[in-house]
């Protein structure tokens, strides 16, 4: 049972799916519509996004990884977007 006290634990919308394009070597978000090339570390973050760690975990992950870079600020900001888009649930 979800509240609106628990943290958000994203995970992708059921209707898609991210898959790496071996031959443009490339990150695609599949959507029953429409398909999206993903840059930069888009598809980094929606990779971990599976439902298990909550935004502020993703957020401290790729802080560690990416030492220096801007994450706490931008990865929440990006989160915020693609959630809005109905990408994320």
């Amino acid at each position: 049972m979800s509240t609106e006290t628990e943290p958000w634990r994203p995970a992708l919308a059921r209707s898609l799916v991210l898959r790496h394009d071996p031959v443009r070597d490339a990150d695609l978000l599949l959507m029953p519509e429409r398909a999206v090339l993903l840059t930069g570390g888009a598809a980094r973050i929606l990779r971990l996004c599976d439902g298990s760690r909550t935004a502020g975990e993703i957020v401290a992950e790729l802080a560690a990884r990416h030492p220096g870079a801007p994450v706490a600020e931008q990865v929440p900001a990006f989160l915020g977007r693609v959630r809005g888009e109905g990408w994320l649930r």
